[in-house]
């Protein structure tokens, strides 16, 4: 039984991503995520806490751990790569949705989405470079990582950060991170961050807010 949708809330969503689109948001503070790929276990503690709080069934991830590995015997080599939404500076699922349920905060940059308003067309998902659009087989809506909003308006940090127990996943104003000014256990004092690793799409795509410390096998040179 396909599920009724608010016309009125539908004509409100239009207006906002109408706006949205043409004019990208600004916000006052853009946060973004840091991830450790040398020092990350892939324990998948993050995947697990989030899935735990959104109450994900099999198969959605917001937040997925990737193993790459590689080499030849001496000289082998593995790594892991963590990613979820990346609450990008121009989204690329923002304009495709038809009833306007996705949308960037103006206070903190969260890209969110409001699956009451979903109807299941998947587009948001064929959109995404980094795969970040998760389909609910279940409840045939598309749902994503929104940053925990509710958390961070409680003065914490999302459940996946919480989780981490090599405290090589944090979140923070994605400038300050890039710059190397935000204090985070995260980072390597002296060893540059990247915004793009090996397998990752081209962020000049969308400018995600997400930075790496780079495994030496995983940079994209130039």
């Amino acid at each position: 039984m396909a599920t009724k949708i608010d016309k009125a809330k539908v004509k409100a969503a239009l207006e906002r991503k109408a706006t949205q689109t043409y004019e990208p948001v600004k916000p006052k503070i853009q946060l973004g995520f840091i991830h450790n790929n040398v020092d990350c276990i892939g324990c998948r503690a993050c995947e697990i806490a989030c899935k735990d709080k959104n109450g994900l069934p099999p198969g959605p991830r917001f937040r997925r751990v990737m193993y790459v590995e590689g080499g030849k015997y001496p000289n082998v080599f593995a790594y892991k790569v963590n990613m979820s939404c990346n609450h990008c500076a121009e989204p690329a699922c923002l304009p495709t949705c038809p009833t306007g349920a996705i949308w960037k905060r103006p206070d903190n940059g969260v890209v969110d989405i409001d699956s009451s308003l979903c109807i299941g067309c998947r587009r948001c998902e064929a959109a995404c470079p980094f795969g970040a659009p998760q389909w609910d087989p279940h409840e045939r809506v598309v749902k994503k990582c929104n940053l925990c909003i509710d958390e961070l308006e409680a003065g914490r940090k999302p459940y996946c950060v919480m989780a981490c127990m090599m405290r090589v996943l944090d979140v923070g104003p994605i400038d300050a991170l890039r710059a190397g000014q935000w204090a985070t256990p995260a980072a390597v004092p002296g060893q540059p961050l990247v915004r793009q690793v090996k397998g990752m799409a081209n962020p000049d795509l969308t400018n995600p807010s997400i930075v790496f410390v780079p495994h030496p096998q995983g940079r994209v040179d130039g």
